[in-house]
């Protein structure tokens, strides 16, 4: 242990709990009295296939809103279910989505630990960077990082954890703070996301309904977003620094910064052109008006071969950048050494390819069973038939979207099964689509950190291992809640003060029609 160790000025004596540690110490406790994260999924597998017996047996079904089917609950104890158990079981594992996204990520970002350009990079962020201002640069980086849609989970997540502890504070506070932006302000942006024209889209063939002519941008909700950026980075800040640190404790590892050698220098120097020259070959195929990177048909830049692309993109912009700051610093002397990197960036990923197989078999059961669109579409139906209007439907419209978060992961998914009812509804009451799709965007993106249905909360499970061997889903339900209820509210407190000012969420896009 180093003579860091003894710092009094960074711990204050312990306070007395108010009730929102006691209520957060007691989540955590609960959770982490649950099983392992992978006996837990292989728990959740078993459910979801009596479930949907019990719920096939009683021939629960509801009518998809969107085209009219209806929608029944299928039962995996079934001879068909069962044949599609044992057969499918590799392809719900390939096919996992955040699976190849990590590994790949991984190959690129292994290297640039493995050959110290991470390490050394990171002191010299700490050794020029106010220390006041890592959180919420920590926090801004991570909501900014959904444009690279999932990477910033594989990426910045563990990068908050390092760069905390780099400025001798908690690597999970980091970790939590990176996880709160990346994931809690999964939709606040200051450029648009892949994640706009996707839902933009679905609300288009939703308000048609009503409208056959009504068109919704990808735009739609533009200016309401870029504001929430800086409203999800100043409440992430204090959060942070103020709530989940204080709980956290004192760290006790090693973190001490020396300057960096003539030789690390070199090394960050060469990292730096071989950044850049990587960057200029990527923009050279993506700036020209018939760019190879953009989309063939459109010319578009969103949706584009460079955004389905960007992960792969990442890793080399990982990979070619440390290979030179290797070369430079003497970390490396051949080819041999990089391969060996690689290879022990993949063994670091064990356990979470372990959690991963176990979690995608549950979210395709989950599919395959109906059982989430079931609970989604019966929710809505509850909200319509409650009859409210104004501003509490839309508050309630919120707390359902989270509620059903909590079952239904993807932003996507959801929406194509909220839309044709939420839509078409709110219009008739003289909301506009915009309106509808911001505030379903608030709902679903502040619950995905407390879910652990999110097919990403295995990984960060797996990355706060790193630094506390017991960190169980409890303990980081119980990191996340106070971000995820704090950008709640303060996320629809913004929208109703939009609303009540009357601003436009986006170009030519009105809150009310």
């Amino acid at each position: 242990m180093s003579h860091h160790m003894h710092q009094p000025e960074q711990t204050s004596p312990p306070q007395k709990p108010g009730w929102i540690s006691k209520s957060l110490a007691f989540i955590e406790a609960v959770g982490n009295k649950l099983p392992d994260p992978l006996t837990l999924f292989f728990i959740f597998c078993l459910a979801v296939i009596v479930i949907s017996a019990i719920a096939a047996a009683l021939s629960v079904s509801v009518v998809n809103p969107g085209n009219d089917e209806t929608i029944a609950a299928v039962s995996l104890l079934t001879p068909d279910g069962i044949r599609r158990i044992v057969t499918e079981a590799v392809t719900n594992f390939t096919e996992f989505p955040p699976l190849g996204t990590v590994i790949v990520a991984m190959l690129g970002v292994g290297v640039a630990e493995a050959t110290g350009l991470l390490a050394a990079l990171l002191r010299q962020l700490v050794l020029v960077a106010p220390a006041r201002l890592i959180s919420p640069t920590v926090v801004f980086a991570g909501v900014m990082s959904n444009i690279a849609s999932d990477a910033g989970y594989v990426v910045l997540v563990p990068l908050g954890a390092i760069v905390f502890l780099a400025f001798k504070r908690h690597p999970l506070a980091g970790m939590a703070a990176a996880f709160a932006g990346v994931s809690g302000g999964f939709s606040a942006n200051l450029l648009l996301s892949p994640l706009d024209p996707l839902l933009a889209g679905l609300s288009q063939s939703a308000a048609q309904l009503i409208n056959p002519n009504y068109e919704v941008n990808a735009t739609a909700n533009y200016y309401f977003l870029a504001v929430s950026t800086f409203l999800v980075t100043l409440v992430g800040w204090y959060i942070t620094d103020k709530i989940v640190e204080p709980r956290l404790g004192s760290y006790q590892g090693e973190a001490t910064l020396e300057e960096l050698t003539a030789r690390e220098r070199k090394g960050l120097r060469w990292a730096g052109y071989a950044l850049l020259a990587f960057v200029v070959f990527v923009l050279a195929l993506l700036l020209p008006p018939q760019g190879i990177l953009r989309d063939p048909e459109t010319s578009a830049i969103i949706p584009s071969p460079f955004i389905d692309g960007i992960v792969f993109l990442i890793a080399i912009a990982f990979l070619l950048p440390a290979i030179a700051y290797g070369k430079a610093a003497g970390t490396i002397r051949n080819d041999k050494d990089v391969a060996q990197s690689m290879g022990s960036a993949m063994s670091s990923l064990g356990y979470y390819i372990a959690l991963a197989f176990i979690a995608a078999q549950f979210i395709a059961y989950f599919n395959w069973s109906n059982l989430g669109i079931i609970t989604a579409v019966s929710g809505a139906n509850f909200l319509r038939a409650t009859g409210i209007t104004g501003p509490p439907i839309l508050l309630l419209f919120i707390l359902l979207t989270v509620i059903l978060d909590l079952f239904v992961g993807s932003a996507s998914a959801k929406w194509a099964v909220m839309a044709p009812v939420f839509v078409p509804m709110l219009m008739l009451v003289g909301y506009s689509p915009e309106l509808t799709q911001a505030i379903y965007r608030i709902g679903d993106s502040t619950t995905n950190i407390v879910t652990p249905l999110m097919p990403y909360f295995p990984i960060v499970v797996a990355f706060g291992q790193k630094y506390d061997r017991n960190l169980g889903i409890g303990t980081l339900i119980s990191l996340m809640l106070p971000y995820s209820l704090s950008f709640l509210i303060c996320w629809t407190v913004l929208f109703f003060v939009w609303l009540f000012l009357g601003f436009p969420l986006g170009p030519g896009a009105p809150m009310q029609i």
